[in-house]
């Protein structure tokens, strides 16, 4: 597997870039089989047929490329796919031409190459570009070798298939036979002969062609593997098809010159050669009776064409001896064999000739030592192992000899026998026995025993030398023939069975060990274990009689064997040797012969191997009474036996230790037999047993088999079972004996001990260490570990052993010695690996190392349980974390290298997938901690060989692209990708990829510089932000991760079927987008990241085009795949939308929203938009719309959820299950609550086992599989818990990224009207997938959360398209807006189903659907056109015009509500009565709206009716404790104030109707809100400016803020219900009346306060309307109070008069300038002139209500003048005291005029004001840039980077604006005005004419009259008597009279009339003031005259 997976497409070379592409091609379609790829292929293969045609030959050399290339550094050069000419360096050139040398290739090629391996560089960090150059032009012969060879395996043939398209097979065969008809063959054996890796060296050594050992690994592993492919090819093609004669003969002529290996063996290139010549003289085949026999038996030259055979016959048989001579006595034998079978077919008649032949032929092979050779130079070859039909070749060969010649096998029998009888004879006589001996016999077993030994594909082909024992006569005779048929085992199988039973018969003692041998082999796999298991003890004498020294009986037998072993242990237990081991050494003289020695071996591998295999076998082998093997065993393990046999002994104990029943009994027969001594007696000295054979007979020898065994042996028993009380009764119990033993007997010495076999150092170490291994993975920590406990021991307490596995983890995090063995051992690993060369033991190297890693990894996972359980028992053990110790001094290296060495493993993770998968998962655990972190980055950082190793590391890791489905590194057969090994390699290169990515998320997640930005190639040296991010190579920039991360996500991007990685790896795409995600959600890394993505890789435009992913049966991969590419997404918008980036974000938005469908692959701007131009011609767009991709992703979310059913137990408790279910959950990584299997079925697994007696264990099998059930429901709980996250998690990345492009967006990129459309769309999806019965309510908040934006949205698109004058006038047929009606009402009905179908729960979610409905209720909403002076349209007018669009959609909107009856009702009143905060202010607020809008009253009726508005009324009362707290210094939670205010809103509104304020009166609404204690509670102003209570942030307002938030919507209720209830005025003015006296003391306060604020303005505007209306004599009913409360409400009623008078005295007198003034200083300069404006008609709507309460008294006092009441004093001269009046003094009637005249010249001013602003407002469309900023020059600045369209907008808003409160303040100027001229009157009329004054010299009728009149009102009187009116003067009246008509001048009074002219334009308020004048002015002469 190799890194430079992914053609590049420029500067390639054509000796390598198009072949690569080749390469893939021919991959995707035979290996991949992807779809579209025979055309492909098709093209490809035209395209470079000569590369096949001239195999490997290159471009030649000329000197007019030569000249081209010397003058490139002047002239420059055109190189393909790049313009123009090209300057190229002296220095490049040079090495062109050397490297065109070394190749003997073109120099126009050489300078392809070159420049290739330049423009890969960044791909081989270390490497030149020439180095580069010599691996691509190696890669590049691989690339053609191996497509040739996969064309050629595509074929259909005789051997196999690889079910791939009848038009790729076709396709392929006709090419490859063009191929074979141009000579194909001689081409491969000539390119087989010359091209070698010794000569390759040689030429590239010459030329400083070699880099590191790495490079040299490289390119040997390169050229290996085009010589072995290109010797494939001609093993493919033999095996489909044979060859023609030619190159039959050719391919023999090839073979008589291969020469062996050193070791005997052939090479596996002329292996492959080999077995193509033996699968070319095939003919067994025929046998198998296939379909297509008769087409084969036709294409067969051995069949049809007599002169093949003749040539072939001929070039075998004649003498011409071969360098191999066992290799041609191979081919002889299979042409021998070819020739039987020939003789046997009806066309063999024809060549008798050769036919005959055959015996002789077979002959001639095994006097040339065919199965010696074949033993050892065909089975010893390295490669054959990997090939599946080399061995089934050999199979056949094998089996075809034993059956088709069995004469010849029964000749090697005789000859065998005859051989025993002469070697007999001759140890008899005592003399040498003959040397020209033959062993064919034995050589055969032998060949047979190692054949059929190891069977790495599991095919098991030994069965056919086994027939079943049932013979045919068992079978009934009535069944059918063809089920007789089927029981009848093949003839060929009977031969071999028989030729198995036959050989065992009178055995020969030279056979006896090849025969045992044989047996072995055969007994290999399940079934053939039993089938030889039967023969022994079948061949055993019959009865068990007792044998006499094995006299009787087959000596091949349990019997003979078991009854040996016996006699051995009882002979040899008379010698056990004594305590002196000087006797042990030297064994007696009756001890065992080499020969026994070697039989008894053969035997115990025999056993061995069955026991292995056949648990059957084992049991009854032990459970025997009279064989007792274990017992023998044991004992002769005792007895004086060489090392080697006692070895072997412990590895059949090992065999048999497989079963836990045996194991069990094993231990205590092991602690029994003291193998390892457990128990020394007093006074020992010496170790005994295993461990003194260690000490001094191993270390003597310098060989350890025995160690090695008991290794293997305690690591099975192990495995199967460890008893917890073993050695109990005379030592501690445990296991702490042995494991001290392996530590420190075994492991701690090996790297110190003498090893003969240098290898075996490495085995010895990797044997305990897998005992290591398996102890710590088994080990969980408890509690009970860490407690001290003693165990009574002879009389005494000694302390208990603790676990293995804790003994264990203790070790690994102290500074142990094991510990640092197992440090330096990976570190001596990685030095090994590095030098690329194979030693002894690297295999078992590789495995120590891998050990090692696990402990790590293990110890890392169970440290923090470990220390947690440590620290909570209070124990004095210290231990260490393992992260701490791993960044300890290695005691090699000197330097803090540990982690620097296990990360390096992942630079082997090519040739060592699992240790790279550990070296990931150890990093990915230190990645957790920032600090470790920080330091690594230093490590690497100031260590340039480790930073170069890691990033090296790093990169190949993620660049091995071998994922499950697909595995680029083709080596023997693909067809078999699917075997286990591959399959394992690729999911172990997947998984570490994996944690790789998982570890840059972790570190991504802490803060710099951390591991992620060093590895992803930022800076972490300088900012972040800083990084330059380029593609590799550029600018010296070097591949990193994130180039590797880039690469496997584009691959496949240009295609239509999308990315590749997302099919064929969707876990592992998901964490690259992950990673991208971060990366540009991460404000340091955001900038770079984005930019890169953005210009080198158009990341997102190529991946969102193929939205949405699907991938049946991994949806939660997919959905989370397209989660984090959508957030991304939704960054990218946002950040180019902000950046002013406008084509980007058009691009993408076209992309996502686009429904015309050439956008979907356009391949240019200028097509698509030239399409779609033809297309609106043509009116196509109606007809072929295609779905928008947003909606295309929302259909990918499948909102149904299968839940899986509940627990169907019989044997538990459910209950008490799904509690423990519940204990054993946990948060994964990912932020899943799932539940953790493994401990759950360690748990229920432990309950079973606790079970006792015999029904429990009769049921155990039950109940295991209850357990089983249980544990596929909770993964299957799991899995439905991931998926509904994984839908969350989609679902709000899509909400996400649609709210992004509809709010962060410039709108001008979506027309109005397109995006109306796009909401439309998008809300009925969505309301469809919710709606819909199976829809998952875990993902209804989310949708409800999408439909409030996007109504939000609509709302605000429909209000901009109205503003802009697009809205519809006087409505219209097609609908509202852009939006038809009937879109608008589906709408709705579904915003109400979803409503009404979240039931009962769910408030919160409710929550966002109300919102929704108030924005679409909204849209309805006709915006109020500000009333001018200059239009007016009359009542009847307004009455009948015609409906307008706005009212029709409300109209229409209220009957669809309405339809819903009373269910919608009562869902939205129960919110906004109970519940969730939020739920509840955004219900009534709904509910508001609908009542404002519902014309029937069918809602306000439900509200009475059902007690609900009752409801809300009482809960005023109870909010009244919590607005309490609200006035507290400290900022509060403002959630009731708000609930507060909404429902004031709601009660406003209801109390807008008549009906609704009658109804408010009698639930009592004034005196819930009169018992509130809160309005008491009015702050003081000044000190809380004082105590700085004011919050910070500006966002909770100050106390008195609060006060007026809960003053003002009550005082505006108050004045509603005033107002509403006209008919029954009375009634409610005298309760709020009684509200206004309870609360008196506050509003008096209010009334007195000098506070110059909007908020005090409000509060005295509000009041002094209340107080106008309310406040009057009239209102009390006073004939049911009694006096004394008479009296007091009289006096409270006076005190408001006097205090609303002295109102207006201070705003209207002279303290006017005063006030507008602090209102001048009050405002901020931000908003001036609007909050102006405000606060001076908040001023005038003050005065304007005292004068309204004067009109009103004065009317209700009489409505005859002299009977009035005086309220002012008869003085008209205009107030000078700047003091604010006392209440008790009587302002003069001058204040009045005062006002009149002020309030006459402001409305001249606000007039020509207003008249001004329509003006413009009306030119405002065509206002210069700068017009519009002096007109609106505040807002316009902070509108500055808008554009000029919004502009105006804003500035038609602000003006409207201003508009209005213009008319408002023009409006409450006239109704002064009118109101002043009324009061003026009236109290002239009385002064002037009915007035008599107290002069002393007058009569006192006129006193009496006036006092009468007083007196006959004298409730009135009463009321204003303490005005003290009654004392007038004439003086007085006679200087009002002159006041008055000085003041009310000629041009006074005309403009008074100008006034009313002017505003009478539009009200028809026609002559009042004209009258008034005429009375005023007719009142002030008359009194003159």
């Amino acid at each position: 597997m190799y890194i430079w997976q992914v053609a590049v497409r420029e500067s390639r070379g054509s000796l390598w870039g198009p072949l690569k592409e080749l390469w893939e091609t021919v991959e995707g379609a035979i290996w991949r089989r992807q779809p579209e790829s025979v055309h492909l292929l098709d093209l490809q293969l035209k395209k470079h047929k000569p590369y096949f045609l001239s195999l490997f030959k290159n471009p030649p050399k000329s000197t007019e490329q030569r000249e081209k290339v010397r003058k490139a550094s002047t002239e420059g050069i055109s190189i393909q796919g790049q313009q123009g000419a090209r300057l190229l360096p002296e220095q490049l050139l040079t090495e062109a031409f050397i490297l065109s040398d070394l190749f003997d290739l073109g120099e126009l090629a050489a300078l392809e190459l070159l420049l290739a391996g330049e423009h890969q560089q960044p791909h081989f960090p270390g490497l030149t570009r020439g180095l580069v150059a010599v691996l691509l032009y190696w890669d590049g012969k691989r690339c053609v070798a191996n497509s040739l060879r996969s064309l050629i395996l595509s074929r259909h043939g005789k051997t196999f298939t690889l079910d791939l398209g009848t038009d790729l097979v076709n396709l392929t065969t006709r090419f490859t036979d063009e191929l074979m008809a141009h000579g194909l063959t001689k081409q491969i054996l000539s390119l087989v002969s010359d091209v070698s890796v010794t000569r390759e060296f040689e030429r590239l050594q010459k030329e400083r062609g070699l880099g590191n050992e790495k490079h040299r690994k490289e390119v040997s592993d390169l050229i290996k593997e085009c010589r072995q492919s290109l010797a494939e090819c001609l093993f493919s093609w033999t095996c489909q098809s044979p060859l023609n004669i030619d190159d039959t003969l050719a391919l023999i002529g090839h073979l008589e010159t291969v020469t062996a290996e050193a070791d005997g063996s052939l090479d596996s290139v002329n292996l492959a050669l080999v077995m193509a010549l033996l699968y070319c003289l095939d003919v067994s085949f025929l046998e198998q009776g296939t379909e297509d026999r008769e087409d084969l038996l036709q294409a067969i030259p051995l069949l049809t064409e007599r002169q093949y055979v003749a040539a072939v016959h001929s070039r075998l048989v004649d003498g011409h001896v071969w360098k191999l001579p066992g290799l041609q006595a191979v081919v002889r034998l299979s042409w021998a064999l070819s020739l039987r079978v020939l003789s046997q077919l009806p066309q063999g008649a024809a060549l008798v000739e050769f036919t005959e032949a055959d015996e002789a032929l077979a002959d001639q092979a095994l006097l040339g030592g065919v199965f010696l050779f074949l033993t050892e130079g065909i089975l010893g070859s390295e490669g054959f192992r990997q090939e599946e039909f080399y061995t089934r070749r050999l199979h056949a060969l094998i089996t075809d000899f034993l059956a088709l010649m069995p004469m010849k096998v029964k000749q090697l029998r005789n000859r065998a026998d005859e051989d025993a009888r002469l070697i007999h004879m001759a140890l008899q006589m005592g003399s040498e026995p003959p040397s020209s001996l033959r062993k064919d016999l034995e050589h055969l077993m032998i060949l047979i025993g190692e054949f059929y030994w190891k069977d790495p594909f599991g095919l098991e082909l030994s069965l056919d030398f086994w027939c079943p024992s049932e013979s045919l006569q068992h079978t009934s005779l009535t069944g059918s023939f063809l089920g007789v048929a089927l029981q009848r085992p093949p003839h060929k199988q009977v031969v071999l069975s028989k030729f198995v039973r036959q050989m065992g018969d009178l055995l020969p003692a030279p056979l006896y060990i090849p025969y045992l041998r044989m047996l072995k082999g055969l007994a290999c796999g399940p079934q053939c274990s039993h089938y030889c298991f039967s023969l022994l003890k079948s061949n055993g004498a019959p009865h068990g009689e007792n044998l006499q020294g094995g006299v009787s009986g087959s000596p091949v037998s349990w019997e003979h064997l078991f009854h040996s072993l016996m006699l051995y242990h009882e002979n040899l237990r008379k010698d056990v040797p004594s305590a002196d081991s000087a006797q042990y050494r030297h064994p007696p003289i009756r001890g065992i012969t080499p020969r026994e020695l070697d039989g008894l071996t053969a035997f115990m591998q025999l056993l061995t191997t069955i026991a292995t295999w056949s648990e059957t076998a084992r049991l009854a082998l032990c459970e025997h009474p009279q064989w007792t093997p274990v017992v023998v065993m044991l004992g002769l393990l005792q007895c004086s036996v060489p090392p080697v046999l006692k070895a072997q002994l412990l590895h059949t104990l090992a065999a048999f230790a497989k079963s836990p029943e045996i194991a069990a009994s094993l231990w205590q027969s092991l602690e029994y037999t003291q193998v390892l001594q457990t128990v020394k007696a007093p006074g020992q000295r010496q170790a005994a047993g295993i461990e003194m054979e260690l000490n001094e007979i191993e270390s003597s020898c310098e060989e350890y088999p025995l160690t090695r065994a008991f290794c293997q042996l305690i690591s099975t028993l192990v495995e199967s079972s460890l008893p917890v009380n073993l050695g109990a009764g005379l030592r501690a119990p445990g296991f702490e004996p042995y494991l001290a033993f392996l530590r420190d007997a075994i492991f701690l010495p090996f790297p110190t001990r003498a090893y003969r076999r240098p290898a075996e150092k490495w085995e010895v170490a990797e044997a305990v260490l897998e005992v290591f291994h398996k102890l710590l993975r088994g080990y969980e920590p408890q509690p009970a570990d860490f407690l001290l406990e003693t165990v009574e021991l002879q009389g005494e307490l000694v302390p208990a052993h603790k676990p293995p596995g804790h003994s264990l983890m203790y070790h690994l995090l102290n500074d142990s010695p094991l510990l640092s063995l197992c440090l330096s051992l990976l570190e001596e690993g990685v030095r090994q690996l590095d030098t690329y060369a194979p030693f002894p033991g690297k295999k078992q190297l590789e495995s120590a190392v891998l050990h090692c890693l696990s402990l790590l990894d293990l110890a890392l996972q169970k440290e923090v349980v470990f220390m947690e359980l440590l620290r909570e028992s209070q124990s004095s053990v210290l231990v260490s974390p393992l992260e701490q110790l791993l960044q300890g001094v290695s005691a090699q290296s000197r330097r803090a290298d540990h982690i620097i060495n296990i990360a390096r493993y992942l630079y082997h993770s090519s040739s060592n997938p699992e240790a790279a998968f550990l070296s990931a998962k150890i990093l990915r655990h230190m990645a957790r901690y920032p600090n470790i972190q920080s330091r690594l980055v230093g490590d690497f950082t100031h260590d340039p060989a480790a930073e170069t190793a890691l990033i090296k590391a790093n990169l190949l890791c993620m660049s091995l692209l071998n994922v499950l489905d697909s595995c680029h590194n083709i080596c023997g057969f693909f067809f078999h990708s699917d075997s286990d090994p591959e399959k394992r390699v690729a999911r172990i290169r997947h998984e570490t990829q994996i944690h790789i990515l998982n570890l840059l998320i972790t570190s991504l997640e802490l803060k710099g510089p951390n591991l992620a930005l060093y590895l992803l190639g930022y800076e972490v040296k300088k900012p972040v932000s800083s990084t330059n991010l380029q593609d590799p190579g550029v600018l010296g920039c070097p591949r990193s991760c994130l180039h590797a991360i880039l690469s496997l996500l584009q691959r496949g991007t240009e295609r239509r079927s999308g990315p590749l990685l997302t099919q064929q790896a969707p876990h592992l795409a998901q964490l690259c987008y992950q990673v991208i995600y971060q990366l540009c959600a991460c404000s340091d890394t955001s900038g770079p990241t984005m930019r890169y993505l953005r210009t080198s890789q158009d990341f997102l435009f190529s991946h969102l085009k193929h939205l949405p992913f699907i991938l049946a049966g991994n949806e939660i991969a997919a959905l989370n795949q397209m989660s984090w590419l959508m957030k991304t997404a939704a960054i990218e918008l946002r950040v180019t939308s902000l950046n002013r980036q406008r084509s980007h974000t058009q691009r993408l938005l076209n992309l996502l929203l686009d429904d015309q469908p050439h956008m979907q692959h356009a391949g240019s701007t200028s097509l698509s938009d030239h399409s779609r131009s033809v297309s609106g011609f043509l009116h196509f767009d109606t007809v072929s719309k295609v779905r928008r991709k947003l909606l295309s992703v929302l259909d990918a979310i499948d909102f149904s959820q299968e839940v899986p059913d509940t627990l169907q137990l019989d044997f538990f408790e459910r209950a008490q299950i799904e509690q423990v279910i519940s204990n054993c959950e946990h948060v994964n990584e990912q932020g899943h609550t799932v539940c953790n299997v493994k401990l759950l079925h360690r748990v229920l697994v432990a309950e079973v086992n606790a079970l006792q007696g015999m029904a429990a264990i009769g049921q155990r099998p039950l109940l295991m599989e209850e357990v089983n059930s249980i544990l596929q429901q909770v993964v299957e709980r799991n899995r439905v818990r991931r998926c509904l996250s994984a839908k969350r998690h989609a679902l709000q990345s899509w909400r996400s990224l649609v709210e992004t492009i509809l709010t962060a967006c410039p709108a001008e990129l979506i027309p109005a009207d397109q995006r109306q459309l796009i909401i439309r769309d998008l809300l009925l999806d969505l309301h469809d997938k919710v709606l819909a019965e199976d829809a998952a309510v875990e993902l209804m908040a989310i949708v409800a959360g999408a439909v409030f934006t996007l109504t939000a949205h609509l709302s605000q698109s429909v209000l901009s398209e109205q503003q802009q004058g697009a809205g519809l006038e006087g409505g219209s047929s097609s609908g509202f807006a852009s939006i038809a009606n009937s879109a608008l009402h589906l709408i709705l009905r579904k915003l109400l189903n979803f409503i009404l179908c979240t039931g009962g729960g769910f408030q919160r979610l409710r929550a966002h659907l109300y919102g929704s409905l108030l924005y679409y209720l909204q849209i309805a909403q006709k915006p109020e056109e500000p009333d001018t002076l200059q239009t007016g349209v009359c009542m009847w007018e307004r009455l009948t015009a015609p409906e307008d669009g706005f009212s029709k959609l409300q109209r229409e909107n209220l009957a669809i509500i309405e339809s819903y009856g009373t269910a919608l009702m009562e869902v939205v009143c129960r919110d906004a009565c109970d519940g969730h905060e939020i739920g509840r202010m955004l219900a009534l607020a709904v509910l508001d709206r609908v009542l404002s809008i519902d014309r029937q009253s069918q809602w306000l009726v439900y509200l009475c009716n059902s007690g609900y508005l009752r409801v809300l009324v009482e809960s005023v009362n109870q909010d009244d404790s919590a607005l309490q707290a609200l006035l507290l210094p400290q900022p509060p939670l403002l959630k009731p104030l708000y609930i507060y205010e909404s429902k004031m809103a709601l009660l406003t509104r209801v109390a807008k109707s008549a009906q609704g304020a009658v109804e408010l009166l009698s639930c009592g609404l004034v005196s819930q809100l009169a018992e509130c204690q809160v309005f008491h509670m009015l702050p003081e102003n000044d000190s809380l400016r004082v105590l700085g209570q004011r919050d910070p942030s500006g966002f909770i307002p100050s106390p008195l803020e609060r006060y007026r938030h809960i003053l003002l919507p009550t005082l505006r209720l108050l004045q509603v219900i005033l107002t509403s209830t006209t008919t029954q005025h009375q009634q409610g003015a005298a309760q709020v009346l009684q509200w206004v006296i309870v609360h008196s003391d506050t509003i008096q306060s209010i009334l007195r306060s000098q506070d110059v604020s909007m908020g005090s303005l409000q509060e005295l505007s509000l009041l002094t309307a209340i107080i106008s209306k309310a406040a009057l004599p009239g209102v009390l009913d006073l004939g049911q109070i009694n006096s004394a409360a008479q009296l007091e409400f009289q006096g409270h009623i006076g005190r408001f008069q006097r205090q609303c008078l002295s109102l207006l005295v201070r705003l209207a007198g002279t303290e006017r300038a005063r006030y507008l003034k602090q209102i001048e200083e009050s405002v901020s300069p931000g908003d001036a002139a609007e909050k102006r404006e405000e606060m001076e008609v908040a001023m005038q709507q003050i005065c304007a209500n005292v004068m309204e309460y004067c009109q009103t008294l004065l009317l209700q006092s009489s409505s005859q003048a002299q009977f009035t009441v005086c309220l002012f004093s008869p003085s008209a001269t205009e107030p000078t005291d700047v003091a604010v009046p006392s209440v008790s003094r009587v302002p003069s009637l001058g204040l009045v005029l005062l006002l009149l005249k002020n309030s006459t010249a402001s409305f001249f001013h606000y007039h020509d004001t207003h008249t001004q602003s329509l003006a413009k407002l009306e030119r405002l469309e065509q206002l210069a840039p700068e017009e519009l900023r002096e007109v609106l020059n505040t807002h316009i600045a902070t509108l500055a980077p808008q554009s000029l369209l919004r502009r105006r907008y804003f500035t038609l808003a602000t003006w409207r604006q201003f508009k209005q409160l213009h008319f408002l303040t023009l409006t409450s100027y006239y109704y002064i005005i009118e109101t002043c001229l009324f009061v003026i009157w009236r109290h002239l009329e009385y002064y002037l004419l009915y007035c008599t004054p107290s002069d002393p010299k007058d009569s006192l009728l006129p006193e009496y009259r006036g006092e009468s009149a007083l007196q006959a009102k004298g409730q009135y009187a009463r009321g204003v008597g303490g005005l003290g009116l009654s004392r007038v003067t004439q003086q007085e009246l006679e200087q009002l009279q002159n006041d008055v008509a000085s003041s009310f001048t000629e041009p006074f009074q005309r403009k008074l009339l100008e006034v009313e002219a002017l505003y009478s334009k539009a009200h028809s308020h026609h002559t009042f003031i004209q009258a008034l004048t005429r009375r005023i002015r007719g009142l002030v002469r008359h009194a003159k005259s």
